[in-house]
């Protein structure tokens, strides 16, 4: 999970916690033999490196989690695993065997949580900055390996298989599940994708501690505006600590025990995983209205506003100002105006043109890109060619 809604700590309780516990009860009520719960690595970690970790770390500690995400997915694990070997309400001779798999940062087409959080950021220009050194390593975990533990998981939990006996390999055991490549994160998949899909790579370098404490205040605005981080009008944070922690410290762990138990051994190589990742995200963004960044808009916008108020508007308080910016510009009010017209009437035959193109190529869209190159002309026309050249 990332952004705004890992900082829920109501919903995010109701769902991890209450969730788990109404999943945990059902399995009880109607005799299921087998749960394998989706874990994650924030039931250990917290912040300090860990390096080639295993399975025998503790918990980090409940009260020390920096976000209600990690916090509420220790105690739901925890509450899953003691829940092992339980006998079904309608059957003494029945038993559900739990275990949870623990997964690096999932990537790979379809995943919605990671990847399009950061490339929203990466769209409206907002990404620009990379956190921690080079030498930071993490796991990242690609979707159809996440499945083929899962589907090994299961398998671990058979109690019924002929010539074994006793209790499930993997009942009540918690397992690591990665690539097994650890990598830093903006090396191995923000600046190749940035590239592949025409955004800018993160150039700035943040000191761990200095993004932490920014990342800190995001999470202190979260934090006054927690009755309505549901709204849509409430922007996602740039950054919170987690996500800090999640590229800007070393942690990874080995899965040496998920291979020995379950079998599990990675069926698609990161430069694999990455290079159909990047696939997905140029078909999805070819599909979708692409725009220049945040600061084009407000450029963009903040002029024509300029220019039409010196046009148009009586000059009244600041616009006597404004107007006089633009009379020692453009010398005659008459020139103002037609500059004003001019750029609309460009602005309109661009977003003209742009539907025209949009129809040919992303139908769906025409409306949208339209309009968008009616307010912001050529930038908007930009973005256009460069989808269409993915």
């Amino acid at each position: 999970m990332s952004g705004k809604e890992m900082v829920q700590t109501g919903r995010t309780d109701d769902i991890n916690i209450n969730g788990t516990c109404n999943v945990l009860d059902a399995c009880h009520e109607h005799g299921v033999r087998r749960l394998v719960y989706v874990s994650t690595y924030n039931v250990v970690f917290g912040g300090e490196p860990i390096v080639n970790g295993n399975e025998t770390l503790p918990y980090f500690p409940i009260e020390d989690h920096v976000d209600a995400y990690g916090r509420s997915k220790s105690i739901a694990e925890q509450l899953v695993l003691k829940s092992n070997a339980r006998q079904a309400k309608s059957s003494k001779s029945t038993r559900l065997y739990t275990c949870a798999i623990r997964p690096a940062a999932i990537y790979g087409p379809g995943e919605e949580r990671h990847l399009p959080r950061i490339l929203s950021l990466a769209k409206l220009g907002l990404a620009f900055f990379k956190i921690g050194g080079p030498n930071v390593k993490t796991d990242w975990l690609y979707v159809d390996n996440l499945v083929l533990a899962l589907i090994l998981a299961s398998m671990g939990l058979l109690d019924d298989i002929p010539g074994r006996k006793g209790t499930p390999v993997a009942a009540g055991q918690a397992y690591f599940i990665c690539d097994g490549a650890p990598v830093n994160t903006f090396e191995f998949i923000i600046s190749p994708l940035f590239r592949s899909l025409g955004y800018a790579v993160p150039r700035v370098k943040l000191d761990t501690p200095i993004a932490l404490a920014i990342s800190r205040f995001f999470l202190f605005i979260c934090t006054l505006f927690y009755p309505w981080l549901d709204s849509k009008w409430i922007a996602q944070p740039l950054i919170l600590p987690a996500e800090v922690y999640k590229v800007g410290v070393t942690h990874y762990f080995s899965f040496l025990k998920a291979k020995e138990e379950l079998g599990y051994v990675p069926m698609t190589s990161p430069r694999e995983g990455l290079a159909a990742t990047i696939s997905y995200w140029q078909e999805r963004k070819r599909r979708e209205l692409d725009g220049p960044t945040i600061f084009t808009w407000l450029a963009v916008t903040i002029g024509m506003l300029a220019i039409f108020s010196a046009a148009c508007l009586p000059p009244v308080g600041p616009l006597k100002w404004l107007l006089a910016i633009h009379l020692f510009v453009f010398r005659k009010m008459l020139v103002i105006r037609l500059v004003f017209l001019a750029a609309v009437v460009a602005h309109a035959a661009e977003g003209v043109y742009a539907w025209f193109l949009a129809k040919k190529v992303d139908p769906r869209n025409a409306a949208g890109w339209f309009w968008q190159t009616f307010a912001l002309g050529v930038f908007s026309l930009s973005c256009h060619y460069g989808t269409t050249n993915l």
